[in-house]
Order: structure tokens, then sequence, then C-alpha cells
């Protein structure tokens, strides 16, 4: 053993070079003895082809990994004794595969997932974090090792197959599948319970330990058991909370109720009681209720079946996916990226009644461009840039714009807002190109008095602040066209 920690101690950290942490990846072939791949826990290194990787600089080679070994020709004469004296350089491919089995941790299989075997694999897990990548991308390339560490890191703590699983698909090999799942950057990694892609992809921090705590907040309990009455009292009004009051836990209304919590867990608070807790809640059998931010919003029950997965999936996403969302620099990525114009509302955090004005107008008139456009609000003194880009200030508030992705259009007066039809022509403007038009000829023909002068007027309208939210290229290879999928 101690000839072997001299020949590691000699060659691998002379090879690794200053700074690696342990022996940087090696591979190399033993061609004359057996097949033989010396492969060392990589950590900032990675070898996707296979073949012997160079030196590092001022680091000496590692000794002929890739040399034929010859094998001494029989020689019937001779009488084998019990033991056995390896020549040099078999003595060196022993060592090798020593080294192999010394150095090279547990790791565990990243499952790569194709069109035979998604769909079975998905559906079975509890969890499953997905890799959408392509080899050519030096960001896939970067994360590969992290994600299979933290996939080693949390194997230990969920051994079970089916508890969490992390996966990846090749997009060059399967376009088809990254066609299903509108991937359109590299990489990207989504969150899936039971087959079902979480709307919300993953776009923290590229780490371990980011990873693997990410996975945990999804393992925990969504719902919070409530153990009195008198707790609801002191329930967080800013957020949107959903309390579903059962006889018993285990009960297939509570499996359901737990499967939606799972899900939506994001976008609203989750709470349940039971048994004698919850007695008084339930004069008419298990119920689920839905309390609205504020106090003077009134509660809503639940009327359809609680055993009916998707009529319960589509009540509480109703409620907990508002029509009209706030942006903020957390979620303006994933806005962004949703590749719909923004019609935003920018107001006071205290200015609760503008917001309701909005709301009340947004839903009124534009319910049926839901599909086409996002309908958002923001916080007046945390985007005071945007405001900027269209001659705006704090003071000016309540101001409703729309973010095109090239220009930003102003809306006229806030409380035009109120005028029927106003506001749902200002976004027909949008896609008809009449704002953009406007703002580079002046008014349409068709928006002059007759014999009125039309005067040509060269503008340019501020262009595009909430564009600087989507995803950046430093951090990912960007898809220009999705059709390249």
């Amino acid at each position: 053993m101690r000839v072997v920690q001299d020949y590691i101690s000699q060659y691998a950290p002379r090879w690794a070079g200053p700074g690696s942490e342990g022996v940087r990846g090696l591979s190399g072939s033993c061609p004359g003895c057996s097949p033989l791949e010396l492969r060392v826990q990589r950590t900032r290194c990675r070898c996707w082809d296979d073949r012997p990787l160079p030196p590092a600089p001022g680091a000496q080679p590692f000794p002929n990994p890739t040399q034929p070994c010859p094998v001494p020709a029989a020689d019937p004469s001779v009488t084998m004794n019990p033991a056995v004296f390896l020549s040099l350089p078999d003595l060196r491919c022993s060592l090798l595969l020593l080294v192999t089995w010394v150095f090279t941790p547990v790791t565990t299989e990243i499952t790569s997932l194709d069109t035979e075997n998604i769909d079975d694999i998905l559906n079975n897990a509890d969890v499953a974090l997905v890799n959408f990548y392509a080899d050519w991308c030096r960001f896939s390339q970067m994360l590969h090792p992290i994600f299979e560490e933290a996939s080693n890191v949390i194997k230990e703590e969920y051994p079970n197959e089916n508890q969490v699983v992390f996966a990846r698909v090749d997009c060059d090999q399967h376009s088809d599948i990254a066609q299903r799942y509108r991937i359109s950057k590299y990489p990207t990694l989504k969150l899936f319970r039971n087959g079902m892609m979480m709307k919300r992809e993953y776009r923290g921090q590229r780490s371990v330990k980011a990873l693997a705590d990410y996975i945990r907040q999804q393992k925990s309990d969504p719902v919070q058991e409530l153990h009195d009455l008198t707790e609801i009292t002191t329930l967080d009004r800013s957020k949107r909370n959903i309390i579903g009051y059962f006889e018993q836990k285990d009960s297939e209304n509570y499996r359901v109720f737990e499967r939606v919590a799972n899900i939506l867990h994001d976008d609203c608070a989750f709470l349940s009681a039971f048994g004698a807790v919850s007695k008084p809640e339930r004069y008419s059998g298990d119920n689920i209720i839905y309390k609205p931010p504020g106090h003077s919003a009134p509660d809503m029950v639940y009327l359809g079946s609680m055993t009916n997965f998707d009529g319960t999936y589509n009540w509480i996403q109703d409620k907990c996916v508002p029509l009209v969302r706030e942006i903020t620099f957390e979620n303006g990525e994933e806005l962004t990226e949703e590749g719909l114009p923004f019609l935003i509302l920018f107001h006071m955090k205290e200015d609760t009644e503008s917001l309701e004005i909005f709301q009340n107008e947004v839903a009124r008139q534009l319910i049926s461009e839901k599909g086409t456009i996002n309908f958002l609000h923001a916080d007046c003194d945390k985007f005071r840039h945007p405001l900027l880009h269209i001659q705006k200030t704090p003071a000016d508030c309540p101001v409703i714009a729309i973010d095109s992705f090239r220009h930003m259009y102003v809306f006229g007066d806030f409380r035009d807002v109120l005028i029927p039809g106003k506001l749902k022509q200002f976004v027909f403007d949008l896609h008809s190109g009449k704002l953009h038009r406007e703002f580079h000829h002046g008014p349409d023909p068709t928006d002059t008095a007759p014999g009125q002068q039309v005067q040509d007027v060269a503008s340019s309208p501020p262009e595009s602040s909430f564009q600087k939210l989507a995803p950046s290229e430093y951090r990912y290879t960007l898809l220009r066209d999705r059709d390249e999928l």
C-alpha cells in the first residue's frame, strides 16, 4: 500500500496542477492488458469524449496511461510458482486499477430521458428535477458535474428511487421533448411532480448546496396544520390563504388537497385542520375556503367535488394565480420569458384603490385578451427606472403603460380607465401596430377630422425597460428561434 501512496503522491498531485481539488479527470486505456478507463473524482474538469486530457500547466503528464502493456509470452517449460511477479509495466497497470478504486467516489447515475421512458419515469416520481441541456452549450457543460453531485447528496437523504429523481434530456437528440416543454434556453431546469411540470422552473444559484436546498424545500410539507381555529386570526392577510377543514387526515379529500398544495404552494399559503379542531367549520362536511388578501374581501367556498383533482386544482389555481399579477425583480425573468407584452399599472404600494380599479377594469374589458398580454402591477418606488424611461416619477403614479419588449407606450390619464372600452382599445392599438405608427408618424389619418392637415411627426417611443429582466446571455445559451429545436 505504501508503494501505491508513493506512486499517487509522486504523479497524481503533480499531474493535477496547483489549485485542483484532488486529481483532475483522467482517462486512458491499456490495450495490452484489458480495457481500462481511469476516472478519478472530477470537480473542476470533465472529459466529454473519453480522450486523455492534457496536463495542467506546469504539471507532468501521467506516465504512459494509454500505452500498451506488454504481456510476456507463455513458456511451457517454466513452472508457475504460487507467487506471481509482475513486470514494471504490469505493476503500473495494476496500480492504475487500484487508483481507480481508491479515488472513484460512489455516484448516482443521472436518469437519461427519451420518448420511450419519460412519461413512465416522471409519472412515478414524487419530485423530479430535469436538466434540459445540449452538449455543445458551455453552460450545460458547467452544470453537469454540479447536477450530478447534488443528485448524490439528495439520494443519501431520499434513498427511495421514486422519492426524488434527477434526470436529464439531451435536447439535440430529443428535440420533440424539448418542443413539448417549450425549452428556449440551455440549460433549463424544470421541476415535475407526479408527471406534472411546475410552472416555475429553477432559476436559483447553480451550486450543489443551492440545488440540494431547493429539493429539500420541495419535499417539505406544503400544508400547515392548525391546532386551534384561533390561529386563523393571526394569518398574514397580505397573502392568499387556502384553508381545508377535514374530518380525518387519512382521507381521499385531504390527499387531493395536499396534491394541489404541492403544486401551488408558491402562489398560496395552504393550511388545514382535522377532527375536533375543524368540526365547527364542517357543518356540511369537509370543505375548502379561500381567504383573499385584505380584511374586507369575503371568503369563498369551494362547492365542487373534493375528490375530483382537476376541479379542485382549477378552482384553487384561479384563486391563487390572479388575473393581474405583481411583477417583482424576483419573478421578472419568469414573466418576461412567457413572451407576452406587459400591460402594467405603476402604483404606490399603499394605493390599493387604484389597483382595485385596474383589476376590475381588466376583468371587465380584457378577459378575452388573457392569452395575448400579461396584466401586471408594479411598485412605483421599486420600479423608478422604467418610469424614468417614460418620463414619469413616483409622484405621477398611478400610471398605466404597455411594454412590448421593443418600446414602452403610456396610457392617457389613469381616470380614463373607467371609460368603457378605453383600456381595451389601448391593447388593441398595440396588437394592430397603431401605437408604434403613431409614435413615429403622428395620429393615424382615420383619427383626424375631415380637412384637418396630417403632419408627419418623427418620434421614437422609449425603448423597452423590462426586456432587461429577460434571461441573461451570461447564464444561458439562448435559442433565438425555437424552430432550432
